[in-house]
């Protein structure tokens, strides 16, 4: 393979998700310095805002003048059964235009940097309101300054319902937020007293949020008295905690190592990590400056990091759709992939949100990876059906998965419905000799040819023509577990 296009095609994998099928020809050609500025650049701008609440409920929630609190106990019950209901429709709205954002946006470094997010700050309120609201605050602080993200995440809605900082309050706290926001979010275990969790709780008390999903501050039930962490005495509020976190260099290395793994290697080198925190720490938490110094390393770029990683089954999914081009004409069915291989975005199984690497695959969930090419390539069913989850579906999957796929003869097939834009993909090879083929497109789709039997691909390709010979080494390749590394 050319040593530059297997470097571009890493940073395509790292920095966004995959490769898109039009700048096939500018992999061999583009040095990988040149190609992250140019990621960059499509990043800077401010990303647009996501809203697919349905406007009765925002109505519901937003224009009664007598819930001016915004608590939901000023709701009648069918209402609060009403906003239930359409949130879990909404949410199946937001996650599919979020995977469209994904896959179709020049932003790619800036999605993908959310998508880390999203999973580092991890919650699940099944409130359309309070989910899409979160994502909004790590959208724009993606590639910004982690004080200003941990400071907006920290007093978002969702954040607070999942955390139950709703219930802390002067002589009852509850520490879950405060425990959690050092555990996963800031500084990491073993850096950190009881007795800190204990203190910092009180500093979060009469910190709240309404229904329609603002900041609601509560003097009265705020504990204003002397408290003491991390060394400082005072009547510590909860901005003066999380600044006090924020000046630990624990901080800067325990976020430094957690993008590390997403980024670059599960297994890390703390050597490098040390390093970049450093420079993480004394920028002020600049998280572009971060990713900057990674994607610009020459040890970014070491083989050691090439094909190693495991792909999630969201960046699975959007990189096959990004480098065969596609319109999937029932888009809901990506939520049964999402459910049957781990990852619904909006749902993760805790606070502590995926945890990645090889626990993305298992037979099951490898085998079905291996399946789903072709059952794209010949819009096959997806035999398998996921088990509900009643603590996010609530028992509302019809809902969910409205009946807008098509039947086939078996109980609870979906169709996946696609239609491949092979022209497009075609012209990509254009230049390619037919004996070049095979090794043209193995090496677009594999970062890591590992010991492939492609005696056994090559004896079930259609050689009726070029285009189907094309068409179908893809389609196999894609198919195999070597496809599922980057």
């Amino acid at each position: 393979m050319n040593s530059n296009q297997q470097k571009n095609q890493h940073l395509w994998w790292r920095a966004g998700f995959g490769p898109p099928s039009d700048q096939v020809h500018a992999l061999s050609k583009q040095k990988p310095e040149s190609l992250f500025h140019s990621i960059l650049k499509a990043s800077e701008k401010k990303p647009g805002l996501f809203d697919v609440a349905d406007p009765g409920l925002k109505e519901l929630v937003g224009g009664n003048q007598a819930m001016a609190p915004g608590k939901m106990q000023a709701l009648k019950p069918e209402e609060k059964q009403m906003i239930r209901r359409q949130s879990v429709q909404d949410i199946t709205r937001l996650n599919i235009r979020w995977l469209q954002e994904m896959t179709d946006s020049p932003a790619q470094l800036l999605e993908k940097m959310s998508l880390f997010w999203h999973g580092h700050f991890a919650a699940k309120t099944v409130n359309i309101l309070y989910d899409q609201a979160l994502l909004n605050i790590i959208r724009e602080h993606a590639l910004g300054n982690f004080r200003d993200l941990l400071l907006n995440v920290s007093k978002s809605a969702s954040m607070i319902q999942f955390l139950n900082n709703n219930q802390n309050k002067k002589g009852h706290p509850n520490e879950n937020f405060a425990r959690e926001l050092m555990e996963l979010f800031t500084i990491g275990r073993g850096h950190y007293s009881e007795t800190d969790v204990k203190e910092s709780a009180r500093a979060f008390t009469g910190w709240g949020a309404n229904l329609q999903g603002d900041f609601d501050f509560r003097p009265r039930q705020h504990d204003d008295g002397v408290k003491t962490f991390f060394g400082k005495t005072g009547n510590l509020s909860g901005e003066d905690i999380l600044e006090i976190l924020i000046s630990q260099k624990q901080t800067s290395v325990f976020i430094t190592r957690k993008i590390y793994r997403f980024f670059v290697n599960e297994m890390v080198d703390e050597n490098r990590v040390n390093e970049l925190a450093s420079g993480f720490f004394d920028s002020g938490y600049d998280i572009r400056s971060l990713m900057t110094k990674i994607f610009t390393s020459t040890w970014f770029y070491e083989q050691k990091n090439i094909g190693t990683q495991i792909k999630s089954p969201v960046l699975w999914m959007v990189g096959m759709r990004r480098q065969l081009p596609m319109e999937i004409q029932n888009p809901a069915v990506q939520l049964i992939l999402e459910r049957l291989l781990g990852q619904v975005l909006f749902s993760p199984p805790n606070v502590a949100g995926w945890p990645g690497g090889k626990h993305w695959i298992d037979s099951s969930s490898l085998m079905l990876r291996m399946q789903i090419p072709g059952m794209i390539y010949r819009s096959d069913a997806i035999l398998s059906r996921p088990k509900d989850d009643d603590d996010v579906m609530m028992g509302m999957r019809d809902q969910t998965f409205p009946r807008n796929f098509k039947k086939t003869g078996s109980a609870g097939a979906q169709l996946f419905q696609a239609r491949i834009f092979w022209d497009s993909y075609f012209k990509d090879f254009d230049k390619t000799t037919d004996a070049d083929l095979y090794a043209a497109i193995r090496d677009l789709l594999l970062q890591r040819v590992l010991p492939l039997n492609e005696n056994e691909i090559i004896k079930y390709i259609d050689e009726s023509n070029r285009q189907q010979r094309i068409a179908s080494i893809t389609i196999r390749l894609m198919g195999t577990p070597e496809y599922q590394l980057c």
